[in-house]
This record gives structure tokens, C-alpha cells and sequence, in this order.
């Protein structure tokens, strides 16, 4: 029988690769055709190995092969979220990264990728450990081979910030020196020994905080830059010297909100600018000519003014919120590409399909939310042609979800089946 891997642990690797040597067909009543938007009925999926050898309404059905009917559900990819922070989870976030030691929190990382997977995330791109040093590169190793369940994984380390700037424990006593939850560089000789630090440890890509901290108020957005357009374009140059150019997954990613942070981030040619709150009309335009992502984040914000600790500061939450949205509906007007991240970590790990709802609420069709989803996700973690798609020769990722996505995006949220490198992770 085609192992259901279940609990805690997974398979040992040994078994996992006896496992994939076998074939099996998936069968639902549909299946997502992400590319084209549409729905194929039924659908089937011919898994051999770790990879799929077919994918269509019938697929042949070798003698032996394993059937799994998952009767009246949809087929489709395994989701991919390009924003997570595994090291990070509710409550205090400013003070579990102080009393939490690293061995602690690379368990509780462990479970998180656990989650995640569980909720039909097959691949995932870890913006910072928070402080954990390459210890994220740990949980990547031990899910590659197999000892732990989860997605297929990107690391970047700690995030890259200066002295005083986003990440710098500024609110805590001086006195008591406590550390920032990112790798100090001030210039851009120093960004360029992090990054190679970073890579030697075993990151994957680079993430830097380029603004922060923000301020809202009376409908005007502000965030100071931290980097200029000149050192961020020598942190693109070494990345690159390493293998990340576009499309390769190893580049620069960028926490930057709004100008003239993000519009430098875009001139230096970063792979992605995650949260944009805020992009000037030239940015815009230099995004979807470079094909540089924009990646929204709404669920964490959404989940931030829900839990405020404060009416005004719940208040202030949704104003800013309303803002974002505004400023994403220009953002696809002027054909800046989106992928789906959402900043889980906060907020509890397994539930950041939200993104896609809250995507679609604010003017995505579900279709274009689910191909910025899994087409350009999957390029912008280095995997396109790989993942996010259901065709030959690709991973054998997929999911089921009742219902049509296509119709309702709220069915990413009812993840009923997960396979993963031809591996059965869930089956209710």
C-alpha cells in the first residue's frame, strides 16, 4: 500500500525512497489547469517515483499502478508561500527571540514546517531566521532527507540590517545589549561579507531589510530607507556572483514598504520587494519590466489589527491596511507581477491561505490569485518548471481541496489531501 505519512515523524529516508519507486494514480472529480484558468473533468494524475508522468481528464493506468479516488474534490498543485518565518510563532514576538534558546526554537521551526505542509503548503521561502543564525538551514536539511515532514524549503539565515535599523532590538535598555534579530552590515563591504558568511552556513538566497520603521499617520505613509540603491546593487552583484541571477531562487529578496526604499530596491534589481505598501508610478513600471515581484502580505497586517492591543492601535492597524489595498489595486493595474506570501510565523502556521482570500477580496480574480500563487511563486523560489503546475516531469506536489478554486478560493483553506515528492504526507 502507498504509505500515508502521519504524526510527528516521517518516514525514515530509506523508506521514503522505497516508497517513490512506486506508481500511483490520483483521481478526483476535477483538476486545476493553473496555466489556463481552468477546470479539467475529471481529473487524474500518474505518479511514478517522485515525479508525474501524466496529467489529464484519463491518464494510462499501468498494470499494478495504485489508485487513489478522492472522490469529489479538485486536484491541484501544492501551494507555495514565498514569505514565511518558520522561527517565529504567536505571542511576543519581540520577546521569544530573547528567551527562547536556539535549540527551542529550531523545534518549534520543525513543527511549523509541519503545519504548513499539512495545510497543502508543498514549497516555502523562509524570509530570516529571526536570530537563529543558519539554523533554518538545519530544518531544510533534515526535511530533504527525509527525517522531518515538511515543504520544500528556501533559507536565507538571519535577514541583513544596519545598526539602529529595523531589527535592532531598538525598544529594549541599551544597557543590556541585546542583539538585533538580523546580521549587522552598515556598508557595503560589510553586506558583502555577511552574504558570503551566509552562503558558506548553507543559505539558499539573501533577504534584507531595506525600510523600516514605518509610521502612518493621517492617511500618509513614511518608511526610512536603510540601504542605498548603490549597496544593494553590490549585495545583487555578489548574490549573483553565486549563482543568483533571475530566476534561480538565490538572489536578493527585500523587506521594503514604501519609497524611495522600494524604488531603490527595484533600480539595484532584487528579486522581489516584499510587502510594498507603497510603490512610486516608475517603480511600478520598472517592476513588471524587470519582472521583479511584488509580495503583498495582507494576512499578517489583517491578523495584527484583530489582535491589537489597543482600540487606537487596532484602528491605525486597518487604516494602514486600507492604504496597502489602495496601493495594490494600482499595483496590478500597472501589471506589477504578484506572488503569494503572507508573513506567517505571528500568526499561526497551516492558516496562511488567508493570503489567497484576502488577495481575492482586494481585486485579484481567484485564477490570476492562484497563478501568482503557484506559476510565479515557483519562479521566484528558482523552481519554475519544477513545481506549481500539474504536468510531466514536474514534482509529484499535489493537493486536493474541496470544491472549484477557481469559483471559490476560500477551498485552499480545506486542504483534504497532501502529497509531496510523490509522498502521501495526508488523507482524511
Amino acid at each position: 500500500m502507498f504509505t500515508v505519512m502521519a504524526g510527528l515523524c516521517a518516514l525514515p529516508a530509506t523508506a521514503q525512497l522505497a516508497e517513490r519507486s512506486h506508481v500511483v494514480v490520483l483521481h478526483a472529480a476535477r483538476m486545476l489547469d493553473v496555466a489556463n484558468g481552468s477546470i479539467v473533468t475529471p481529473g487524474e494524475v500518474l505518479v511514478q517515483g517522485d515525479r508525474i508522468v501524466a496529467a489529464g481528464a484519463h491518464v494510462d493506468r499501468p498494470a499494478g499502478a495504485e489508485v487513489i479516488d478522492l472522490g469529489d474534490e479538485t486536484l491541484m498543485p501544492g501551494m507555495i508561500d514565498a514569505h514565511v518565518h518558520l522561527f517565529l510563532h504567536v505571542g511576543e514576538e519581540d520577546m521569544q527571540t530573547v528567551r527562547e534558546s536556539v535549540p527551542e526554537r529550531t523545534l518549534i521551526a520543525a513543527g511549523a514546517a509541519k503545519d504548513d505542509l499539512m495545510a497543502g503548503f508543498t514549497a516555502e521561502r523562509d524570509m530570516g531566521s529571526e536570530g537563529a543564525g543558519c539554523a533554518d538551514v538545519a530544518v531544510r536539511n533534515a526535511i530533504n532527507k527525509g527525517l522531518i515532514p515538511g515543504p520544500r524549503m528556501r533559507m536565507s539565515c538571519n535577514a541583513i540590517d544596519l545598526t539602529g535599523g529595523h531589527e535592532d532590538a531598538i525598544a529594549f535598555n541599551p544597557a543590556q545589549k541585546v542583539l538585533s534579530n538580523a546580521d549587522y552590515a552598515d556598508s557595503a563591504d560589510e553586506i558583502v561579507k555577511v552574504i558570503r558568511e551566509q552562503r558558506k552556513g548553507g543559505a539558499d538566497f539573501t533577504k534584507i531589510y531595506e525600510t523600516g520603521r514605518d509610521s502612518f499617520r493621517d492617511g500618509v505613509f513614511r518608511s526610512p530607507y536603510q540601504y542605498t540603491e548603490e549597496q544593494l546593487a553590490v549585495a545583487v552583484k555578489e548574490a549573483g556572483r553565486m549563482g543568483g541571477g533571475v530566476g534561480s531562487g538565490r538572489g536578493v529578496a527585500v523587506h521594503a514598504t514604501g519609497e524611495p526604499g522600494t524604488g531603490y530596491a527595484v533600480a539595484a534589481g532584487v528579486e522581489s520587494v516584499d510587502h510594498a505598501y507603497q510603490l512610486s508610478d516608475a517603480t511600478m513600471k520598472a517592476m513588471k519590466e524587470k519582472q521583479i515581484y511584488a509580495v503583498p502580505t495582507f494576512a499578517i497586517a489583517e491578523y495584527f489589527a484583530d489582535h491589537a492591543a489597543t482600540p487606537a492601535r487596532a484602528a491605525n492597524e486597518r487604516a494602514q491596511q486600507a492604504y496597502h489595498v489602495a496601493e495594490f489595486k494600482k499595483q496590478l493595474a500597472a501589471g506589477v507581477p504578484i506572488a503569494m506570501g503572507s508573513d506567517v510565523g505571528p500568526f499561526p502556521h497551516g492558516t496562511q491561505a488567508r493570503e489567497l482570500e484576502l488577495m481575492v477580496e482586494y481585486g485579484m480574480k481567484p485564477g490570476a490569485a492562484l497563478q501568482a500563487d503557484l506559476i510565479n511563486g515557483a519562479k521566484l523560489l528558482g523552481w519554475g518548471g519544477q513545481i506549481g503546475e500539474l504536468k510531466p516531469g514536474y514534482f509529484a506536489d499535489v493537493i486536493a481541496v474541496p470544491g472549484n478554486p477557481l469559483e471559490n478560493i476560500s477551498t485552499t483553506t480545506k486542504v483534504k489531501f497532501v502529497m509531496k515528492g510523490g509522498v502521501v504526507y495526508r488523507k482524511d
